[in-house]
Order: structure tokens, then sequence, then C-alpha cells
């Protein structure tokens, strides 16, 4: 894959506060990377950096080999749809016209589907949407702008599970149709697994995990049982954390089960859970080490 993403080395510091530190990354393209994290890890200052809307004070972006910063030739082929999205005092025609001429890659007929699916009227002013309309307009304006690089941070607010899956639903079908570069930043991370090919996990300005999902999937296990049983099945193995309340032990162990393992479980009356998305990467937050979940670079 191409390198539509290209971070080394960066840092973004403000008064007092360091929100980005030695974070290094490439993304490829096409792909759907996910940006995890809790409130405050950096995603949004990391957004901002990546979309030109913000400066680094250590460190290089490239985007498309160019620096982002008040490059218009590289502005023009991305774009980025927050959370708290602020519009001028335009009806929702116009806002959808600007971004026509802003855009090359516009589509004017999935434009047209989004406002429609999300009864968005064309001519009702910005300013009188509810929040839930707000977020889905900056989700038609990302979605129909076709953007090389397309960044959605955390673009749900106010919408309802429903308006969510047509989200996912719409993104998934439109990057198969039109493969570029998509990255998401949520928190929602279970809820978006199944969209993502990558994942990138901050905490506390720095990047502890990233790596292919598909590396993750299957990668760790919950085991839980009687705890002579469990230590047992879990001799000679790396284990992230154990628990034991009483007789009964639980035993969160990396790498994959073969059908011998699953037979030893099941004569030792064990139970198996595969480990989320959202676990490892509530993992890789707080111990910031991925122990040995995969071999990408973690700091």
């Amino acid at each position: 894959m191409t390198a539509a993403v290209s971070v080394a080395g960066l840092g973004r510091g403000f008064r007092g506060h360091q929100a980005l530190s030695d974070v290094t990354f490439d993304i490829g393209t096409p792909c759907i990377a996910g940006l995890l994290g809790r409130n405050g890890a950096g995603k949004t200052t990391l957004l901002r950096i990546l979309a030109g809307q913000e400066f680094a004070t250590a460190g290089s972006v490239r985007v498309f080999g160019a620096g982002p910063l008040e490059n218009d030739a590289v502005l023009r082929r991305m774009i980025l749809v927050r959370e708290d999205q602020t519009y001028p005092d335009l009806r929702i025609r116009h806002a959808v016209a600007a971004a026509a001429l802003l855009y090359p890659n516009w589509d004017a007929d999935l434009a047209g589907t989004l406002l429609e699916a999300y009864e968005l009227p064309p001519n009702r002013p910005i300013k009188k949407l509810s929040r839930g309309m707000r977020t889905a307009l900056g989700i038609t304006l990302g979605l129909a702008s076709r953007a090389e690089l397309t960044l959605f941070d955390e673009p749900y607010a106010g919408l309802d599970a429903v308006a969510r899956a047509l989200f996912y639903d719409q993104l998934l079908a439109d990057f198969t149709a039109h493969p570029r570069c998509i990255v998401l930043s949520t928190h929602l991370i279970d809820e978006a697994a199944e969209l993502l090919d990558r994942v990138l996990v901050l905490d506390r300005g720095r990047l502890v995990l990233d790596a292919a999902t598909d590396d993750l999937r299957g990668s760790a296990t919950i085991v839980t049982g009687p705890a002579t049983e469990v230590e047992r099945f879990a001799a000679g193995r790396t284990t992230l954390h154990r628990r034991t309340m009483g007789a009964q032990a639980t035993a969160m162990m990396i790498g994959r089960l073969d059908a011998r393992d699953r037979e030893l479980a099941d004569h030792l009356r064990l139970r198996l859970e595969g480990v989320t998305l959202q676990q490892l990467a509530v993992h890789a937050a707080e111990h910031h080490d991925p122990s040995g979940l995969t071999t990408a670079r973690a700091s």
C-alpha cells in the first residue's frame, strides 16, 4: 500500500501539557484505521495536525508525501469531520454546495442519498439543527467528499444506534466501491471493530499499540474456572493478568489456541472467551505494553 500518512517522532506541547509525545506510524492506502483511546489521549490533536489545522512542536508529518500545514494541494485531498464541527450561518444546501466546490471527488448523488436517509431538510438553517442532525450533516459531507484522506473525529455524537449503524454501513459500502484512506477516531471500539483494518491506540499522548486488526483477533483468550486448573492450563503461557476469587480464577492469556488446547480446556472444565478489540485496547492503554500481542511499535 502507498503511504497516505507518515508521522515520525511527532510531539505537540501546550503550556504545562504535552498532548503528543514521540508518535511514529505510517498508514497506507486503501485502509480504514481506527484511532482509539480515552478522552484526552491526544486523538483530536493528532487529527488536527494531520489536517493542517494545528502545528507540531516536534517531529514530522507527511500526508501524501508533503507537509499539510498551509498546503492547499494536500488539503484539497483530505477532509476532517469533527464531533464539535462548527458551520457558518448557512442552510444545509449551502454547506453542501460549498463542499461540492471544494472537493474534486464530490459525489452529489451520495450526498442526496445521505441527506434523505438522515432526514436533513436542505433549506433548514444549520444553526437550528439538533446535535444529532449536525452530526449527520458532517457524516454526509465527509463521505460524499470522497476525499483521499478522510478523518472522522468521534463522528456520531447525538446519533442513536440505528443512525450509527447506517453510518457504518454507508462508510463500508462507499469504501468498498471507492477505496481510500479513512481514519476513524472512536471510543465505541467493539461497535466499529468489523470496519477496521488497522488499530492505533493512544494514551496520554503516546502510541501504545499499532497493529493490523487481523493480527489482534484471536490473539488473546480469557480462561475462567477452578484456580488450580486455570494455573495448570496457563503454565508456560504468557498471561496479561490473573484474578483469583476464592476457588475460582480468571486469566487473560496471549497466543492463539489450537484444537488440542481447546480439548484440554474442556477436559479441565474451563470456560474460554475471546478477548475483544476493546479489551485489548484498554489493556494497552492501562499498561503501555503490548506484551507480545503484536510486534508492531509501541512506546
